[in-house]
């Protein structure tokens, strides 16, 4: 089977997720290019971070979208690479984190 959910012509189009709610489509891309765009941070660091973000949401989309733009601002695999583990280990450390939760009630059930 060579069908997935995921279809990668969607991309292309997801700009026109506004068209049955025009306002709020418009004000997610005013916010979207804002929040992407250069700022304090370079358009490539932030297309890294994107890149990473999607890469930990699972998000096939913003991974093919981001890793194409990546390339395109001359962002290397082993750049890429790299904030991929920066994510994978913040997903680890979260993950780990909330295993105090765990900790704690059998702390609490064994007094």
């Amino acid at each position: 089977m060579t069908e997935t959910y995921y279809e990668p012509r969607d991309l292309e189009d997801f700009a026109n997720i506004g068209e049955d709610a025009p306002e709020a489509g418009r004000k997610f891309f005013d916010y979207y290019a804002t929040a992407t765009g250069a700022g304090k941070l370079t358009e490539r660091e932030k297309a890294l971070i994107a890149l990473t973000v999607a890469t930990v949401r699972h998000c096939p989309y913003c991974i093919d979208a981001y890793t194409n733009k990546c390339l395109s601002l001359g962002v290397g695999s082993d750049e890429m690479m790299e904030a991929i583990h920066v994510g994978a280990a913040m997903v680890a450390g979260d993950t780990l984190a909330h295993a105090t939760q765990i900790r704690k009630i059998i702390r609490k059930k064994e007094m």
